[in-house]
C-alpha cells in the first residue's frame, strides 16, 4: 500500500537530448525532492528538453512551482526548454495565477510538446564540430 503523499516519477528518454517525465501524485514540499532529483539527473545527462506530463498531479503547492521554475531556468541555460503537458484544471489555475504558464509552454499532451520541441531543434543552427551544448 502506498503512502498518501507518495509521488511517482517515470522518465522516458525519447532522444539523446529529450526526456518525457511523467509525474503521478501530489507535488508538494514532502514529495517534490524526488522530482527535483530526477529532473536534475536528466539535465546532467544531457537532456536539454524536458516534458513534464502532469495529467496525474491533482495538487501542487509552491514547492512544486519552485521545482518547475528551477528546471525551466536550467534548461534555458543550456539553450533548451521545459514544457508542461496534460495539466489538470486545478494545477493550470495555479500556473496561470503565478505567471508560470506565460514563461513555460503548456501543451494539451506530451505528444504536442514533443512536436514543438522537434520544431525548435530543427530551427537550431548546427553546433561546431566537437561541441556539445552540455559543455557550457
Amino acid at each position: 500500500m502506498s503512502e498518501p503523499n507518495e509521488l511517482s516519477v517515470d522518465v522516458n528518454v525519447t532522444e539523446p537530448e529529450v526526456a518525457v517525465v511523467t509525474v503521478s501524485g501530489d507535488l508538494d514540499g514532502e514529495t517534490g525532492t524526488s522530482l527535483h532529483h530526477q529532473l536534475a539527473n536528466q539535465i546532467v545527462h544531457g537532456r536539454r528538453y524536458l516534458v513534464l506530463d502532469l495529467r496525474a498531479v491533482p495538487f501542487m503547492d509552491s514547492s512544486g512551482l519552485n521545482i518547475i521554475i528551477r528546471a525551466s531556468n536550467e534548461t534555458k541555460r543550456l539553450d533548451g526548454s521545459l514544457h508542461l503537458a496534460a495539466v489538470s484544471d486545478v494545477v493550470l489555475r495555479l500556473l496561470d495565477l503565478t505567471g508560470i504558464s506565460v514563461t513555460t509552454p503548456v501543451h494539451a499532451s506530451p505528444e504536442d510538446a514533443l512536436a514543438e520541441i522537434a520544431s525548435q531543434q530543427a530551427a537550431e543552427p548546427e553546433p561546431a564540430e566537437g561541441f556539445h551544448p552540455a559543455q557550457r
